[in-house]
């Protein structure tokens, strides 16, 4: 509000009138509250959330039934016998259902904090995991340059998958994941140590770090992951029995039922040309006997291949914006859900929280790569438990749901790294400055001009063309 001397006629001081007084100008009030479409978004975000995980519950709880079984004996009868025995000071050494990194006991004994059973613990931890996860996928879509897809992907993806995704430990890690990659870009230290801590509990938080731009901020996430992991793991491995004896668990191992590389077996033994067996191997059902050495050692060199890609990738990126790190993220993420010779429907969840933080970025590059995703959950909902005990007697089907499946992840894969390459391979020129000749000055009229400011403009069009030797520069 600012006072100007007016006539008594309304009119400043120098029109015509006689009299002077005082005229109040107001300026107009800026609005100092968010706008309403953004507190729609978040009241809509609200409400699908709590609905969804409302139905999610009644699931879980068993006030409302699904077919397929009892999925909740992961939790009371496996989780909860390992519980028993890492209370002793060992890990389950004579257990090869026990397929973890060490960390993995931080998580099992957890639930034993709390004051009642161990399931309804269980769920709790899961479901304050699920709501951390999304309170930092909201605050993050707040902030300039960021937008609330990501929130909108993990409200929609994490119930797609139904009750089970309460009932394993994945959603906790995918949650410190999350949370790590999120903090990449602020803070790279938080960021390494939270994948960190989530590379001992199940390794794959680990490969977030793989789109870190090389420098000060590579130095400094991976330092405090290496730190993280070492530290934690030495603590667990000098103060418990057999750390890491799950590592002598994986050699045996065959091929799951719900991977990539099962379906060539699915389809020869619904043609009636595989005699092999389908069984509980090492925690999981697997198919054991002809071919499956072959293609466990194609699935390991499509691993070896595609980590190959992206380091080719990295050491050649000329270009990177704010979801370069996440994008490659969940590039590397799909990778090693696709090659692994285990597909658990569980592993859903790390895309979709992936997805949801490549998402919070608007420049992403992976936004049909995540509706592939979203578009798998519920397919692998259908395949567990829903048809389970079809697809382990491999019939038809099942198998095409199956198929179907993991196909998108393919589709999703391929996609997802020629994308990651595209973005990061684009040179969009600019033209080059031109510097004008000296003119005459005019008499009377000078304008300071610094001289550099041409040189410092050329180098800046120089940083588009990498390759050019500084003499061909201007």
């Amino acid at each position: 509000m600012e006072l100007a001397p007016a006539t008594e006629s309304g009119t400043p001081s120098g029109a015509e009138g006689s009299g002077t007084a005082l005229a109040v100008r107001r300026e107009p009030v800026r609005p100092t509250t968010r706008p309403s479409g953004r507190s729609g978004a978040l009241l809509a975000l609200g409400a699908s959330w709590v609905a969804t995980r409302t139905l999610l519950m009644l699931l879980v709880t068993g006030v409302l039934r699904m077919p397929g079984g009892d999925i909740t004996a992961d939790v009371w009868l496996i989780y909860h016998g390992w519980y028993g025995v890492l209370q002793t000071g060992t890990f389950p050494l004579d257990d090869v259902t026990w397929q973890y990194p060490p960390g993995a006991a931080l998580v099992i004994l957890l639930p034993g904090l709390l004051p009642w059973s161990y399931l309804v613990s269980f769920w709790v931890i899961c479901g304050i995991a699920d709501a951390l996860a999304m309170g930092l996928l909201v605050r993050t879509g707040l902030r300039k340059g960021r937008a609330l897809t990501g929130a909108w992907v993990w409200v929609a993806g994490v119930p797609l998958l139904g009750p089970m995704i309460y009932n394993r430990y994945d959603v906790i890690v995918t949650a410190i994941a999350v949370a790590g990659l999120l903090a990449l870009i602020r803070r790279p230290a938080i960021g390494g140590l939270l994948l960190g801590l989530g590379g001992i509990v199940k390794i794959w938080p680990l490969l977030g770090l793989i789109g870190t731009p090389s420098g000060r901020r590579t130095r400094r996430s991976w330092t405090a992951a290496a730190a993280a992991t070492a530290s934690i793991g030495f603590l667990l491995a000098a103060g418990m029995n057999g750390a890491f004896e799950f590592l002598t668990f994986q050699k045996d191992r065959g091929i799951e039922v719900e991977s990539v590389g099962a379906l060539p077996i699915h389809f020869a033994r619904i043609a009636g040309s595989w005699d092999g067996r389908v069984m509980m191997n090492y925690g999981s059902v697997e198919m054991l006997g002809p071919w499956v050495p072959l293609v466990s050692k194609v699935m390991l060199a499509g691993t070896v291949l595609g980590f190959g890609w992206l380091l080719l990738w990295r050491f050649t990126a000329r270009r990177r914006n704010a979801a370069t790190m996440y994008d490659a993220a969940l590039a590397a993420l799909l990778i090693f859900t696709v090659t692994s010779r285990v597909i658990s429907p569980q592993y859903l969840v790390w895309l979709v929280g992936a997805a949801a933080v490549c998402l919070t970025v608007r420049g992403t590059s992976q936004r049909p790569v995540a509706l592939l995703i979203l578009a798998a959950t519920p397919l692998t909902l259908v395949e567990f438990p829903l048809v389970f005990g079809d697809v382990v007697a491999s019939r038809p089907g099942a198998i095409a749901v199956l198929t179907a499946r993991n196909l998108l992840l393919l589709v999703a894969t391929v996609l997802s790294c020629v994308r990651l390459w595209r973005s990061t391979r684009r040179t969009d020129r600019v033209p080059a400055t031109v510097v004008m000749p000296r003119s005459e000055p005019v008499p009377g009229v000078a304008f300071s001009v610094r001289p550099g400011i041409a040189y410092e403009q050329d180098l800046l069009d120089g940083m588009d063309r990498p390759a050019a030797a500084p003499g061909e520069r201007r």
